[in-house]
């Protein structure tokens, strides 16, 4: 039995990632347009561990590898109690407003889009939350992670 070892065979993650939003981006050169892609992804655990990070590359599926592997580098433990937060928070990121309410238990998580995604990934079962000012996917998803980051103080 002759067992070797490949040390470039791919890690399995313990992390599961969501990808939020992808762009297709130019640049304007002197010889045309430069046409680069960027991807927003969130990475969490669902056991109170995430991160958010922005990728960029020249092609869709290497943008969605760098954003992973700078999700996973900036991972934040959020203070998940009972499957809610401790406390009502409102956070402004930018233009973008999201209030998180604690939830009684079963009452599900009540988020949409973008929001939804970081704190179904973070292990918030119960929580009701509300986008107000901008729904600009990218913004909404940077003001939750601000959020869980302020819970944590």
């Amino acid at each position: 039995m002759n067992l070797q070892y490949n040390k470039y065979k791919k890690k399995e993650s313990e992390f599961e990632e969501k990808v939020i939003q992808i762009k297709r981006v130019s640049k304007k050169t002197k010889g045309g347009n430069q046409i680069s892609f960027t991807a927003l992804v969130v990475c969490g655990d669902k056991k109170s561990r995430v991160g958010v990070a922005l990728g960029r590359a020249k092609n869709v599926a290497d943008a969605i590898k760098k954003a992973v592997k700078k999700a996973e580098k900036n991972i934040l433990v959020v203070p998940v109690v009972q499957g809610t937060i401790s406390q009502e928070i409102k956070i402004k990121f930018k233009s973008a407003l999201v209030l998180l309410k604690p939830g009684k238990k079963g009452a599900g998580l009540i988020a949409g889009g973008p929001v939804r995604a970081v704190l179904e990934l973070a292990g918030v079962r119960d929580i009701a939350s509300k986008i107000i000012g901008s729904k600009n996917k990218s913004l909404n998803v940077w003001a939750t992670f601000k959020a869980l980051q302020k819970l944590k103080e």
